[in-house]
């Protein structure tokens, strides 16, 4: 179950609020764990026995870290700390690299000459990286004594399990949302609002994203693409990519406000981005918030010198690149290029070189992504060559027959619709103006329902299709 799924917009969703809203305030936690736990099952039961299961590791750990930690023993609070991170990054690691691991084993043998190993392959649990994340974060933050462990279990578990942002985020850290799961309103401003953003999000995922996914499924599967369709294929990934991933975040921030919560942003234009460094400051924020936080500022960070920074950016980088996927090491291979491109970044800077022209900048840090995000879609690294190849105009130039058979009036709708509202933030100061200001006051109120409205008659008639981070 999906949210741009029909039985979750009208079975699963009128139902929770219903019950939510009859629910006395106290016990609302309780209905939005079993709320949350009913969604999760959907997938599969098994799924949730696991989510259950690290929930409750996590929250007696946090419980014994805080015991720890009033008796005074450092030294155990950072056992305890180490032994539930190597338990959390154990199951993340089992599920998420073993396949990828034998796979890379057996085709080694194979081509030694030695015995592969017959494996049967493991199915990664739906929104597993995001709330292993998730509860490192807590763990974290109660050693560090940022938050204090929640003593009550079904509290925590309305935490990790909360069904708005449980299978692709934002990664949502406890001290961020600790104050509204003790206390939270509910009422008709937050819940109009959030109404609004969530019907906003759904239509960024059907009307742009689910439109172009053909268009970039088609060019990425082509043998020997031309110029023209790889750069095609790339251009309606970037923008599928985006508003798949944006969209599913504005749904989830959605959700929470009707239910009273405050989640973060989780993008700011990410592709007006002047250089990497600003991209990773725009794309994703709970993630590159984590990362940086979690993984880079531990590892040293900048603090240890030029030489120990770089190193730092790329491992950092590396891992953030492998936590994506454990299918091909194509994301380990896209996240040391954004790892090399952060230190460039930083060594033109550190070395004070003239900054670049603002349309020069923003250019080739898009051009930047874009080639990265074709190794990010890529199959495997020969696809991805393949695309390359047809990028940099090693094949023919023009566009070929089948992306010309394929392209459709609807998907020019979506690309123009798409880069509209990517370059719409560099119209506001017109916008602003009294004379727009007051012509697009009542579309304001108005569009995001009729968008709402057309998106689910596009549901109804071609299905559903799953978000792109849920793969990860």
């Amino acid at each position: 179950m999906v949210f741009t799924s029909l039985e979750f917009l009208t079975l699963f969703l009128p139902g929770f609020f219903i019950l939510y809203g009859l629910t006395p305030i106290a016990w609302r936690n309780v209905t939005l764990l079993l709320g949350s736990w009913l969604f999760y099952a959907w997938w599969s039961p098994m799924f949730l026995v696991l989510l259950i299961g690290i929930t409750f590791i996590a929250w007696l750990g946090a419980l014994a870290m805080e015991n720890a930690w009033n008796a005074e023993r450092p030294t155990q609070l950072k056992r305890w700390l180490a032994l539930l991170i190597i338990i959390n990054v154990g199951i993340l690691c089992w599920f998420k690299y073993a396949n990828i691991s034998v796979n890379t084993y057996n085709e080694l043998a194979i081509w030694l000459g030695a015995m592969p190993i017959e494996w049967q392959r493991i199915v990664l649990p739906a929104g597993l990286s995001f709330f292993i994340l998730q509860a490192i974060s807590y763990l974290v933050d109660v050693q560090r004594r940022t938050v204090k462990a929640q003593p009550s279990f079904v509290d925590f578990a309305a935490y990790i399990a909360m069904f708005g942002q449980l299978i692709a985020g934002p990664i949502i850290r406890y001290e961020w949302v600790h104050q509204d799961l003790a206390d939270r309103i509910m009422n008709w401003a937050n819940f109009r609002q959030g109404a609004r953003r969530f019907m906003i999000g759904m239509s960024m995922k059907v009307l742009i994203a689910d439109t172009l996914a053909p268009i970039a499924d088609i060019a990425f599967a082509l043998p020997e693409p031309s110029m023209a369709d790889a750069w095609l294929g790339c251009g309606a990934y970037t923008l599928q990519l985006f508003f798949d991933f944006a969209g599913y975040s504005a749904m989830a921030i959605g959700l929470g406000q009707m239910m009273g919560f405050h989640f973060p942003e989780n993008f700011n234009n990410p592709y007006l981005a002047r250089n990497i460094q600003d991209f990773w400051r725009r794309w994703h924020l709970s993630l590159s918030s984590w990362i940086r936080d979690y993984l880079y500022i531990p590892l040293g960070g900048n603090r240890y010198g030029v030489w120990k920074t770089y190193r730092n950016l790329l491992l950092t980088m590396g891992i953030a690149g492998l936590w994506h996927g454990g299918d091909s090491w194509n994301f380990l291979f896209w996240g040391l290029a954004h790892g090399v491109a952060l230190s460039m970044n930083r060594l033109w800077h550190e070395a004070n070189w003239p900054a670049l022209p603002g349309a020069l900048a923003h250019t080739l840090t898009l051009l930047f992504v874009m080639l990265a995000w074709t190794l990010f879609r890529a199959t495997d690294f020969n696809d991805a060559l393949i695309m390359y190849k047809g990028q940099f105009g090693l094949n023919a130039l023009a566009l070929g027959d089948v992306l010309t058979l394929a392209w459709r009036p609807a998907h020019w709708l979506a690309a123009i619709g798409g880069i509209a509202c990517v370059v719409a933030p560099l119209a506001q100061p017109w916008f602003n103006r009294q004379a727009f200001a007051i012509s697009l006051s009542s579309l304001r109120g108005i569009w995001p329902l009729m968008a709402f409205m057309l998106s689910y008659s596009l549901l109804a008639s071609r299905g559903s299709t799953p978000f792109l981070y849920f793969q990860f």
